[in-house]
């Protein structure tokens, strides 16, 4: 009870993208990151380049504990806590070309928006081994991300 009252009185201060919104103040909450690693289900596709964003998921949820063994909108799927924030952790399992259905579902369902989305995959415009983080952008000749 004393952890809700004194949330209530810090999120004010905190930026509205950080917080939930919910009909009753009290009951507001962070809202969890959703980390989506895109590549193909099966062994014809283990440790290949296109298959990078299952690896991203894969070390992510080593180095925090968070197990990925669930079945949830057509990906395997986990939760965790990251120094108090929750992540939602999934790997489609709908071939890369159709990710969207899983990664779609998911924010629908956790209520969550474009922002509170993280997705990781390979980008053939860039060389092996660069990583690019951006805030936005289109889905560029990536069909898993169109749509």
């Amino acid at each position: 009870m004393m952890r809700g009252k004194l949330w209530v009185r810090l999120a004010p201060f905190l930026s509205k993208r950080y917080v939930s919104s919910s009909s009753s103040p009290s009951c507001s909450a962070i809202q969890p990151w959703l980390f989506v690693g895109l590549g193909n289900p099966g062994e014809k596709y283990q440790s290949t380049r296109h298959n990078v964003g299952f690896d991203m998921i894969d070390a992510f949820a080593d180095s925090q504990n968070i197990s990925l063994t669930k079945n949830h909108f057509k990906a395997l799927f986990g939760e965790g806590m990251v120094d108090g924030v929750p992540v939602l952790l999934a790997k489609p399992q709908t071939y890369i070309n159709l990710s969207g259905e899983s990664a779609g579902a998911l924010a629908a369902y956790y209520k969550l928006p474009l922002h509170r989305v993280v997705v990781a995959y390979d980008d053939t415009d860039l060389p092996c081994g660069v990583l690019r983080l951006q805030p936005k952008g289109g889905y560029g000749r990536h069909n898993g991300l169109s749509g």
